[in-house]
């Protein structure tokens, strides 16, 4: 008889690690599939791919979370994240290549009850019924305690090697990695920024205040701190040389500010919309930057239209507290 073939998604934690190992364990050919966007990375997918000797797709997932995002179907969780849309639509994409490529199955490594909201029994009917792919949508580490799949009726995947584990504690987890040799995998918390109060702030200000059409924008959202100015400018500021350097590259975004006759922080305005605000905006970048020992002035350089401004003192950073985001 002829293996199972399918894909198993793959974040790079332990429950997807295991989940690929018990499908292989029950006979099945297994290719890993992870989805990436500015909200989640695959970098940790291609290092437990690479540990694990399976191989890897990633779908760019970007387009279809800014879409839950925007019109959530069934809601937010904690923060913004529309966590059974989400994965129902993961699942729906994964299916449609599942079809493409003649596989039988897609998995993945979610455990019953260990998540309240978004793997109880309700909420994983959910996401079978809404990706459609009813029958198909193997969960390895709970599927004892779920009706038997297609593949697992027609015989091609060997139910009894399948598990049946419930609940929040790790324990069973940890023992498989241990049988299975897996050492490397991160807690069970994070990942996601969408589930991270600090990034759905800025995320929510860009939202209400400009547009999740603009790509770029979007991806901005991980670099420096952001601040919206009485007028309505938004600026992003920031933190370290990687995020002043990255944003030095963004000049045909908006406008880019940095200080040229002392240390400190890069600033993107992505449109000035008063030259109040562009004030403001200077005076901010002064305020952050690293003048204790300079003798006068600081000098900006508006990168994008190579002007100089120079910024007398003093820099208040109370000032800006009520105009910050995060």
């Amino acid at each position: 008889m002829r293996k199972a073939r399918g894909f198993s998604l793959m974040s790079g934690g332990l429950d997807s690690q295991l989940a690929i190992k018990v499908l292989e364990r029950a006979g099945a050919e297994v290719e890993a599939l992870c989805f990436s966007s500015p909200f989640f990375s695959s970098d940790l997918a291609h290092k437990t791919a690479d540990a694990l000797g399976v191989k890897l797709n990633i779908i760019d997932f970007t387009d279809d979370i800014i879409s839950l995002v925007e019109n959530p179907k069934r809601g937010f969780g904690g923060a913004m994240n529309p966590c059974i849309d989400c994965h129902a639509t993961m699942i729906k994409r994964a299916g449609e290549l599942m079809v493409e490529r003649g596989f039988d199955f897609v998995a993945t490594g979610e455990v019953m009850g260990q998540r309240p909201m978004s793997q109880n029994k309700q909420s994983l009917g959910i996401v079978e019924r809404d990706s459609g792919l009813k029958g198909r949508l193997v969960r390895p580490l709970s599927a004892k305690l779920l009706e038997p799949t297609i593949p697992e009726s027609e015989g091609i995947l060997n139910r009894d090697a399948l598990l049946d584990i419930q609940g929040r504690s790790r324990d069973r987890q940890i023992a498989l990695a241990e049988e299975f040799g897996i050492k490397e995998y991160p807690s069970p918390a994070g990942g996601c920024k969408l589930t991270e109060d600090g990034f759905c702030r800025k995320l929510k200000d860009l939202k209400d205040n400009e547009t999740l059409a603009n790509r770029r924008l979007v991806e901005l959202l991980v670099v420096g701190r952001r601040f919206r100015l009485p007028d309505g400018s938004s600026v992003i500021l920031g933190r370290d040389r990687v995020d002043n350097a990255r944003l030095k590259n963004e000049k045909d975004l908006g406008v880019v500010l940095a200080p040229i006759n002392c240390p400190g922080p890069t600033a993107l305005i992505p449109e000035v919309k008063s030259e109040n605000d562009l004030m403001l905006a200077l005076e901010l970048v002064c305020t952050y930057s690293k003048y204790d020992r300079l003798p006068s002035d600081i000098i900006i350089k508006n990168i994008t239209d190579d002007i100089t401004y120079t910024v007398p003192r003093p820099y208040q950073r109370e000032k800006f507290k009520d105009f910050q985001i995060c």
